[in-house]
């Protein structure tokens, strides 16, 4: 999957927005990071804002493409996605997934009540 696909997969989040931190694009619904676009080893990687419980059940279903970020952030649910060879289907949902986890309750509830919640997330 291409860095482009990322952001154009988060940015199809109802609200979402683009900005950046500590030098990363970042991705925010209601001003809150839900995901995030990093270089490391010379390979670009997403994050996804995760549960803790989401971010085991995501490893355990796609080791090759989920993992925790290194310490306390991924022991909180920061999720590292590998974007080489991920199924979009996978991605979406992990990215939705995240913003659910972080978007303001009245945009939700407005997402039911239009029925605009076209997938659901596990676990949330």
């Amino acid at each position: 999957m291409s860095v482009a696909r990322f952001r154009r997969t988060a940015l199809s989040m109802p609200e979402a927005v683009e900005s950046s931190h500590m030098g990363h694009p970042d991705f925010r619904v209601g001003g809150k990071i839900f995901a995030t676009l990093l270089r490391r080893e010379g390979m670009t990687w997403g994050m996804v804002k995760l549960r803790p419980d989401q971010q085991r059940r995501l490893i355990q279903s796609d080791p090759a493409h989920f993992q925790p970020i290194a310490g306390g952030w991924g022991r909180g649910g920061a999720t590292q996605v590998r974007l080489a060879g991920i199924n979009a289907a996978t991605l979406r949902s992990a990215l939705f997934t995240a913003w659910l986890n972080v978007a303001p309750k009245r945009l939700i509830k407005k997402l039911d009540e239009t029925g605009s919640h076209s997938m659901t997330a596990e676990g949330s």
